[in-house]
């Protein structure tokens, strides 16, 4: 493809996301390429990051666009226009020669869309006027409770939200060892370094392909961020013990869970939906599992809960989140995000851990973990749990790493009642894991 081209492709594709506001962008990219089979890898590769880098810089762009008295910050045009002025630095002469109108690239401008690439061309993307809200690229509503659960670092990590985040793999302890899997993928020119915090993870450098490769459909590794890795790690599933991960989604973390329990015991995948547990199918039978099963969590799989009741060592809950942590990944998730999703999602993780807390032995784990660094879908959920439920008790970081891997907790993760994890701070996904221990009561006791 031309560059043109390529612009017209991005222009599209954002047009695509822009009408469907409540869709993951990453869906309608898949959908999007997946229609248009002639475009080559590459090509789509430079059209996705574009998009991506768009969707990331978009509350700046609009800011600009609005200023200059454009009502193209509402359309891929407008904004893909914006951005090779603003980000790219390119000169007014140069984009309008991209917009020429020839087979498969952009229209020539009209005289008002010249009026303002004029506007435009020749500043930078920052300006002192930009509220601290734009200048980060994050929903005015929602900043002032992100800088109060922040604190001092509420800008370093506003900044870290807006770097592309990097390819972390997990090396699958049924079939690999850490320094085996990274000889493998130096096989692949993929190269890769130990991560900090997860004992079995991997950093690759840049931004490989690595589902074509050996190493991937082996099994030797799946892609999983590191704080993923570590919500894993903190439920301590060992061998032999009786599993479920409540809100398995595809499967990342029982992948991660059926590993350390070396295919010993069991370990059931649950979710709301049928096709995700669908793609777990295949991931687990990639990664060499035998030891798991799927549910999908129907009026069936109710009653199977029931007669769990009290029998199960370690129930996880990834619960449904708002995903703020996850924004440097999912830069549209920001936009898509509203008031009110907030307040709904708090009702229902209160719900699916009520739900869950009878299935946990005495002495059991229950691990709740969210992709969130909101207080009241952490913190102050877990405060009401322990209101509601109080034979459970909070296991102190510390403890519930060295009772997982063994070990003191690594330098640079604060001990408390729960590991909190931001892309700043600890170069990973913003996460939120706290363990609790079910206490016997006086009935089970007698």
């Amino acid at each position: 493809m031309t560059p043109g081209a390529r612009l017209q492709a991005a222009i599209d594709l954002l047009d695509e996301i822009l009408a469907n506001p409540r869709k993951p962008a990453d869906a309608v990219v898949g959908a999007f390429f997946r229609g248009r089979r002639y475009i080559g890898g590459g090509d789509r590769r430079d059209v996705a990051e574009r998009v991506y880098g768009v969707l990331r810089r978009r509350a700046q762009l609009e800011w600009w666009l609005q200023r200059a008295g454009s009502d193209g910050a509402s359309t891929g045009r407008g904004l893909v226009v914006a951005d090779l002025a603003l980000n790219q630095g390119l000169s007014a002469d140069h984009i309008a020669g991209l917009f020429d109108g020839g087979k498969f690239r952009p229209l020539p401008f009209e005289r008002e869309e010249r009026r303002v690439l004029r506007d435009l061309a020749g500043n930078a993307l920052d300006h002192p006027d930009q509220p601290v809200a734009v200048r980060f690229n994050i929903p005015g509503w929602i900043e002032p409770e992100l800088r109060a659960a922040l604190g001092p670092a509420a800008e370093a990590e506003y900044a870290a939200m807006n770097r592309p985040a990097p390819v972390d793999l997990r090396v699958n302890l049924l079939k690999a060892d850490r320094e085996t899997a990274q000889q493998a993928l130096a096989k692949e020119n993929v190269a890769t370094s130990p991560t900090g915090l997860s004992p079995f993870g991997l950093r690759a450098q840049g931004r490989p392909s690595l589902v074509t490769g050996e190493a991937f459909r082996a099994g030797l590794v799946e892609i999983q961020d590191e704080g993923s890795q570590l919500v894993a790690l903190l439920a301590d599933a060992k061998p032999g013990l009786r599993v479920v991960d409540y809100c398995a989604g595809a499967g990342g973390k029982t992948l991660a869970m059926a590993a350390t329990m070396n295919n010993k015991g069991s370990i059931t995948a649950c979710d709301v939906s049928s096709m995700r547990l669908e793609r777990a199918v295949t991931r687990i039978r990639r990664a060499g599992i035998h030891n798991a099963t799927q549910k999908v969590i129907d009026a069936a799989a109710r009653k199977w809960l029931k007669r769990a009741s009290g029998s199960i060592d370690r129930v996880l809950v990834d619960a449904p989140c708002s995903g703020t942590g996850t924004w440097r990944r999912n830069p549209d998730a920001r936009w898509v995000l509203q008031p009110n999703d907030i307040e709904e999602l708090v009702t229902k993780q209160a719900q699916i851990l009520d739900s869950v807390a009878a299935l946990v032995k005495a002495g059991g784990k229950l691990i709740y973990a969210t992709c969130s660094i909101l207080p009241r879908e952490n913190q102050h959920q877990i405060a009401a749990f322990l209101q509601r439920h109080p034979d459970y008790r909070i296991v102190p970081l510390s403890e519930a790493w060295r009772e997982a891997t063994g070990e003191a907790l690594p330098a640079g993760i604060e001990d408390g009642e729960g590991l909190r994890l931001n892309p700043g701070a600890h170069g990973t996904d913003g996460f939120f894991v706290c363990v609790l221990r079910r206490q016997a009561t006086e009935r089970a006791a007698a």
